[in-house]
Formats: structure tokens, sequence, C-alpha cells
């Protein structure tokens, strides 16, 4: 069976009379069908390119000719495009179209199997032998894909295979025979014929121990050198592990990425558990950190110790094997992330590829639970953490927590993370002390931040262009704000000239500080500035207008609306389509004027 995308597919229907099949797929793969009606091709457009882009398997439930239509500006190689299938309205035909040596082909298989239909497989090696040699398991590497292909011609031809090394999997093969003409190598060993195909299992854990802050090019040298001098393959790595004190040591994850391997970490007291078995503990290191060993006990951890310690100035290795290829999540933990996910104002289509990304791969979503439901869209596997409005310190405490175990955990929030939200929060709580403290695991988290649209952005793009010049956001919201602060920042603003937006404008509570607002930009600017009230942005009840500032009235507004004073340089006109737009000009016309007197 060839290793399957790891990434979860889209399943996606295009019309109501392929929705019960969709579901049956989704049901089989563990995730959620997209159902998509007749009039809702654009959308659906959107979401299969977005997926294939994101590296998901696509099965639609469509003609082929609609897929190949939508991907045809997308597709890069075989080597990297994620596995496509088009499966009938009826469920009776399933055809990959793309990545058939990257999990299209045994997907279609299986979902054939589910669905009693037939898999339309095309692929010539999968045809006559059910399999190619490019298609690997699980835990294992095929270093030379091209003798990959030309063995797999040879096959093709009448040939036959034997296998220096071992591995049950290519010994299942059609095509395998002791005295077969064709040779394949499947072991750790790297080896300089590039002729023959070789397939590395992954058995190896190296365990490393390094000095704070060791550049990554030290630990790399170290390694390499290591594996060189006892003739070990790098792909056989199946990870690098430490101690957890390690776990943010970036020379240690730069490390891990340049072999293409998870780092996973252990406590000091799991480690302690080896030294029965550690041939050189060291005194220091126990009283340092809590356990005789580092780089030797993590390298424990795969079964048995292949290589003892080597070391140069800054860092310590050991290799560790396993008589089967390693699972790495098996292995320890992983070094947990918490992604800052800004979703933009709400919709889909204003929600940033990065963002996307970081709700896919997250195996948990933590958030006020009507940010999660802007986001159900994006959800598969992922498990939810609802926290109600006004809990933020509880729901980024729990975030942290969560990606100290080894999770990795989205933290959504509106527009974008870093502005009015939970971006500062966590590096707050980062550095706290006392009884706000966190966790020594939940401090050592990764935290990747993935910015967003924020609502004066949208507000602004959707009624002109506003903000073409200098300025600023005010939040209104008095609760974590002394008021006498917001008063001087209003003055400011307003004497300043800047463009400025107000978030959380008004409560059920609060209601003077915007007609404040008001009259201290009227003491500034001219009774026609624009004005814009945008609420519900990218949400069914979206409503944008644009009015004076003398016409502006506070009443109107609530705290899902976001509003917008220009300066007194802005303007509005109402265009032929007669929409009212306005924008602060940047001063071309000046410039423009300057080089025509020149």
């Amino acid at each position: 069976m060839g290793q399957l995308n790891q990434n979860p597919p889209l399943v996606i229907s295009f019309s109501e009379s392929g929705n019960e099949v969709a579901e049956k797929i989704a049901t089989a793969l563990s995730v959620e069908a997209q159902p998509y009606k007749k009039g809702e091709m654009d959308p659906a457009r959107a979401a299969v390119e977005r997926g294939f882009q994101q590296g998901r398997p696509i099965i639609g439930i469509c003609a082929a000719a609609i897929l190949i239509r939508f991907l045809a500006p997308f597709l890069a190689d075989k080597k990297t495009d994620p596995p496509v299938l088009a499966v009938s309205s009826d469920g009776k035909s399933i055809v990959p179209l793309l990545g058939g040596h990257h999990g299209a082909n045994q997907l279609a298989s299986d979902l054939a199997h589910d669905l009693h239909a037939h898999a339309a497989i095309t692929t010539a090696s999968e045809n006559i032998f059910g399999a190619g040699l490019d298609e690997v398991p699980f835990g294992w590497k095929l270093v030379n894909p091209k003798s990959a292909k030309r063995a797999m011609a040879s096959l093709l031809a009448g040939a036959k295979f034997h296998i220096k090394g071992e591995a049950d999997w290519l010994a299942k093969h059609p095509a395998y025979d002791p005295e077969g003409e064709v040779q394949l190598l499947a072991h750790i060993h790297h080896h300089e014929e590039q002729d023959a195909p070789h397939y590395v299992p992954q058995k190896l854990v190296v365990g490393v121990g390094c000095e704070r802050h060791c550049p990554a090019d030290k630990i790399i040298e170290l390694i390499e050198a290591t594996l060189k001098a006892n003739k070990l393959h790098p792909k056989a790595i199946a990870a690098l592990a430490s101690i957890d004190l390690k776990a943010d040591e970036k020379g240690l994850q730069q490390a891990a990425a340049h072999f293409g391997v998870p780092l996973r970490v252990f406590t000091a007291e799991e480690l302690a558990a080896e030294r029965e078995r550690v041939p050189n503990p060291s005194a220091i290191v126990e009283q340092e950190v809590g356990t005789p060993s580092v780089a030797e006990a993590a390298a424990l951890k795969a079964g048995s110790l292949l290589v003892e310690k080597q070391k140069n100035t800054q860092a310590t290795c050991a290799i560790g094997i396993a008589d089967e290829v390693i699972d790495p999540q098996l292995l320890g933990r992983a070094l947990g992330t918490v992604y800052l996910v800004g979703l933009g104002p709400g919709t889909a289509t204003l929600r940033t590829p990065d963002a996307d990304r970081a709700l896919r791969v997250a195996s948990d979503w933590v958030g006020y639970g009507l940010y999660l439901d802007l986001a159900a869209d994006a959800k598969t596997h992922q498990t939810e953490h609802r926290f109600d409005l006004g809990e933020e310190e509880l729901r980024v405490r729990h975030a942290l927590e969560l990606a100290g175990t080894g999770r990795d955990v989205a933290l959504i929030c509106s527009g974008d993370a870093n502005i009015f939200a939970m971006g500062a929060l966590i590096y707050e709580l980062l550095v706290a002390e006392g009884d706000r403290a966190i966790s020594d695991a939940a401090k050592r988290v990764a935290i990747e931040t993935c910015p967003g649209i924020s609502a004066f952005q949208a507000a602004a793009a959707k009624s002109g262009a506003l903000i073409g010049h200098d300025f600023c956001c005010i939040s209104l919201s008095d609760l974590l704000t002394p008021r006498d602060d917001i008063l001087k920042r209003l003055e400011a603003a307003a004497t300043g000239d800047f463009v400025t937006a107000f978030y959380n404008p008004r409560s059920m509570r609060r209601t003077d500080l915007i007609e404040i607002a008001k009259e201290k930009f009227l003491a500034e600017r001219p009774d026609n500035t624009p004005v814009i009230i945008a609420s519900n942005l990218g949400r069914p009840a979206e409503k944008v207008r644009v009015v004076t500032l003398a016409e502006f009235n506070p009443e109107e507004i609530d705290m899902l609306t976001i509003v917008l004073f220009g300066s007194s340089q802005s303007k509005s006109f109402v265009r032929g389509s007669g929409e009212r737009v306005a924008y602060t000009p940047r001063g071309y016309a000046k410039k423009a004027a300057k080089e025509a007197a020149q």
C-alpha cells in the first residue's frame, strides 16, 4: 500500500444528486463533506482551489472535467500535486486524476471497496502488479526515485527483482524472485551505488544534548559525521530526541527540520528510567537536569543503542535503533505549537491561506464559540474547546497548556489576532509570575501568528480607500483600558488629523464615548468628513454605509459595528452605480501639480 497524503481530504459534491455519495465517502474517511448546489459553482471552485493549494486530497462527486478545469492553472508536477479523484454521482465509478503514486490509486481502491464501486486506475504498474516501485509504505524512504522508474520499466518488460536486505512489503510484490536479475536495496546503510533503487527503513532515533543556544550547524555537523563514520543513511532517521528542557531550543528544531524529521522530547524522569542501560552516564548532567544521560537515554527510547555518545564542543549525540520502522508520534511528545489565527471579518473568502493552513494542521481549536462557528467550513478532525465571551485569559491559558502537552492548537480570533485580540495576552502569560504563571512546558511551546484581515481594513475596502493616508485604531471599551486614557487618545487622534477606526464603539452600558469622539472630531474637521459605518462584516447580515460626520448618529451602532472617521482631507462621492465611496488622498495631486509647474 502506498504512503497516503497525510492531509485531511476535501470531499465535495456539486449537486444534490451527489450529496449521498459524498456523505458516505466523508464518513469512511472521518471528515465532513462539503455539499454545494448547482448555482454555487464559484464558491465550490474556490474551495477546490484552496484545498489543492493546501496539499489536501480532493475527492469530487462530479464529472472529471469539472475538476480538470478548476485545477488546470495550479498543476505543478506529479511529485508535488496532491491526489485528485472524480467520483460519479451514483458512486459506482472512481477515477484517480492526479497523484496516482502519492496515494490517489490506493485511496481509489479503498473507496471502491467501501462503496462496492469500480476504481478506474490507469497507471500501468498498478494494473499489472497492483503497485509501483515508487510507492512506499509508512516508515520507509525511497532514496533514488529515478532508479525505481528504470527498475519498473524492466519489470514491465518481464524482469524479476531480488532484495538485498529485508523488506517484507517488497517480498510480497508479484515481481519478486530471490534469483531475479534486478536488484533492490532495503537497509539503513549508506550505499554509494545509485543504479539500484534504495529503500531505507526509518528505524533510527538520534538522541541529542546541547548547550543552551547551540547553533544548528554544530548539531547537524555532529550528526552527519556520526552517520558517515557508521555508514548509516540520513533517511533512516525517524526522529531527533532530547530532554523536554530543550523543547524550545532553536538549534535543535532547525536540525530536525534539516533532516526532515520531527523533534520529540522526554521528561528527565523518563530519560532517567534508562540509567541502567546508559553506557556513559554523567553525574554532572544528572545534577543539572535530573537524568544521568540525555543523548544516549533519548536514543535508547528507540529500543537499543547502536552508536554510543559522540560529542563536539557544544553538542552530544547517540543513535538508537528499533526492530521495526518507528512511528515518531509514539515516541515521547512533540513540541507543541499555538497558532494565533486571525479569521478576518468572518467569511472564508477573506481568510488568509496562512490562517487556513493553521486551522487545517491544528489538532485542537480553542476560542470563543462564535469564532469557532465562523471557521466551521475548515473543520475536519479537530477537537473544539469552546469558551464564553469574557473568558479571554482562560482560553489563552488553556491553549498554552494544551500545546504544552505536545498538541498543535489553533487559538482562533476574529479579525487579526494582534489587533485587540489574544496576541498580546499570549506573550503576557509567557512571562507571568505568581498565581498567573503557566507551566514550564507551556512556556516552551512554539508560537506562530497567522495574520488576518482586520475589521477596519475590510470596512475601508468595501467603501473605497479611506485609510489611504495616516490612520490609527482606538478601542472605546473601558473594561481593560482606563477611561481617561481613552479620552487622551481621542484628543490626540482628533488634533493629529488621523483617519481613525473605532473598535467596540458602543455597549449596553457604555454609550457616551462614541458621542464624545464625534464632538472632538467635529471640532477639528469639516461637517462633511466621511464616516464609514460597517456591521457584521463578512456575514449574512453585513451592512456598510458612508455618511458624513455631522449626519453620524451614535445611537444607531452596537458592538458588532466598526466606525471609521475620515481626516480633514478625506472625501466622498457617489459613483454612477449610486454607491457612495470615501477615500483619503495621499498627496499625488499636489505632486502632479508641482511636476507640471516645473
